[in-house]
């Protein structure tokens, strides 16, 4: 993508120490394109936005001029470009969110972040089983349309972008450092591959370190681009409560998986869930809430009779029967079905899909009909 001729002033102003982007939104609406709020005089900025912010963008706005020629030299690079506020591609969902950003900096596929989203996100200490649920309902929200949003935090961030990273619908992961860097190293190489097939996106200039601040600032984004938030694993500190708050005040919708009343990971899922979150079991629910249209490989059909010809039990029957009315964990059902563990996961997902069986917290599977 060409570089905009007016994206240095959209920088210039951007990158001001002190001056916010309430400040700089503020600007905006008052004098209209940078170029014009360069152009005001001292007493029409005192008048919109104060002495003190006057003070700041009076003297400090010209220091950043190596800063911008660095960001138009990162954004001529293939693959990388900026939105500003004033472009049509603007993600139009972070319009009707609380404080949308003046730059957005994005490395990878720009078309994504106006598609149908998705939020996902959970404990950077998530269970083995918490980054597979995250993992298998990315997968299934993707291939159902949905782009899947999150942090490329570890554990169940990671897990959903490697989910959705599987599917036509791609992933999208919204960072706390600069576009220029991935944070933690241990994502570096799975940063590699969603700048590639999905989008890194970042409000923080170029260069930004993994500061506190800023990873509570940007799960604005991640919850105001979702047209819903899924939480999968959360203790009652997490971060993700504070996204799942941001989607809720956003008007958007939030789903949370239940887990075991012994689980400090379930614990903050369950609050979600007494707060008014939506209990999930599957990713038909979330899709059924956000009334997504399914492809058709997705839309449930009348089932078959769980036996064959001359009544020979199938493995679906034999799942369902080893699964009876109780949750089960994979290894029961291996007894009681004589199937292995490895025949049971190639035939459990498409039963997930038909609405046949449910996979709970915990590895444990729910037979649904």
């Amino acid at each position: 993508m060409s570089t905009p001729p007016d994206l240095a002033a959209w920088l210039r102003l951007s990158l001001i120490p002190g001056i916010g982007a309430e400040t700089q939104r503020k600007l905006l609406g008052a004098f209209g394109l940078p170029e014009a709020i360069f152009s005001a005089s001292p007493s029409a900025l005192r008048g919109v936005i104060g002495e003190i912010a006057t003070q700041k963008f009076l003297f400090k706005h010209e220091a950043n001029f190596p800063a911008i020629d660095a960001a138009l030299a990162w954004a001529s690079e293939a693959g990388n470009s900026i939105f500003t506020l004033a472009d049509s591609d603007y993600p139009k969902a972070l319009l009707d969110a609380a404080d949308p950003p003046v730059l957005l900096y994005c490395k990878g596929r720009r078309e994504l972040l106006n598609k149908p989203m998705l939020a996902i996100v959970g404990s950077r200490n998530a269970t083995a089983q918490g980054e597979r649920d995250a993992t298998a309902f990315a997968k299934t929200l993707g291939d159902a349309g949905l782009t899947i949003v999150s942090g490329l935090a570890l554990g169940i961030d990671a897990a959903a972008h490697r989910g959705g990273l599987e599917t036509a619908a791609s992933t999208v992961a919204i960072i706390g450092t600069g576009a220029d860097r991935i944070y933690p190293a241990r994502n570096v190489a799975l940063g590699r591959e969603l700048a590639e097939r999905g989008a890194i996106i970042s409000e923080f200039p170029l260069g930004t370190a993994a500061l506190a601040n800023n990873f509570p600032r940007r799960n604005r984004i991640i919850a105001g681009l979702g047209k819903g938030t899924l939480v999968i694993e959360a203790a009652l500190n997490s971060g993700s409560l504070i996204t799942a708050r941001l989607a809720a005040d956003a008007g958007r919708e939030v789903f949370a998986i239940p887990g075991s009343i012994h689980s400090p990971m379930a614990r903050g899922c369950h609050q979600l869930i007494r707060q008014g979150a939506k209990l999930v079991e599957t990713a038909e629910d979330i899709l059924e809430e956000l009334r997504v249209d399914r492809p058709p490989h997705m839309v449930k059909h009348n089932q078959k009779s769980p036996l064959d010809e001359g009544d020979k039990p199938s493995n679906e029957a034999k799942i369902l029967a080893a699964l009876g009315q109780s949750p089960t964990n994979l290894e029961t059902i291996a007894a009681r079905s004589g199937l292995t563990p490895a025949d049971l996961l190639a035939i459990l997902l498409p039963m997930e899909l038909a609405g046949q069986v449910a996979q709970l917290p915990g590895g444990l599977y729910q037979r649904l009909n």
